[in-house]
C-alpha cells in the first residue's frame, strides 16, 4: 500500500483532509532499487509521479482480496484528494454555549467504503 497523506511541508499529493484515504493500493512492487527504496507499478492516474519510493511511504498489505477498492471506482480531483458527496442529512442539533450557538449536523456520505 502506498501512503498518499503527506508529512508536514510535503505537497506531493495535495493537502491532508479528514476524509482522504491515508493509503491506496495494493500496488505491485517491480524492483528493489536500493537498501530502502522500491520501484512500484503505479496506475495511470499516478503517472505524473516518480515510481520509486522510500520504505517509509509503503505499508505491507495483508488484507483480503474482497476489501480491495479498484482505482477506477475512486474519484480523485486534480490534487489527488478523495471526492465524496453528501447524500442526506440524518440529524441536526444546536449546542448552546454562553454567547454562541454551534450547529452540529450528521451527514450520510456517498462513498465506496459504505454509507
Amino acid at each position: 500500500m502506498l501512503k498518499v497523506s503527506p508529512r508536514k511541508g510535503v505537497l506531493r499529493f495535495g493537502k491532508r483532509g479528514k476524509l482522504n484515504p491515508r493509503y491506496i493500493g495494493p500496488i505491485k512492487i517491480l524492483d528493489r532499487v536500493g537498501p530502502v527504496a522500491y520501484k512500484l507499478e503505479l496506475p495511470k492516474e499516478l503517472s505524473n509521479i516518480h515510481s520509486t519510493f522510500h520504505v517509509s511511504n509503503l505499508k505491507k498489505c495483508l488484507s483480503d482480496e474482497s476489501f480491495i477498492i479498484p482505482m477506477k471506482e475512486l474519484r480523485l480531483d486534480d490534487k489527488l484528494n478523495f471526492v465524496e458527496e453528501p447524500v442526506e442529512i440524518i440529524d441536526q442539533e444546536i449546542n448552546q454555549l454562553r454567547q454562541s450557538r454551534i450547529p452540529i449536523v450528521k451527514v450520510r456520505w456517498n462513498s465506496k467504503r459504505g454509507p
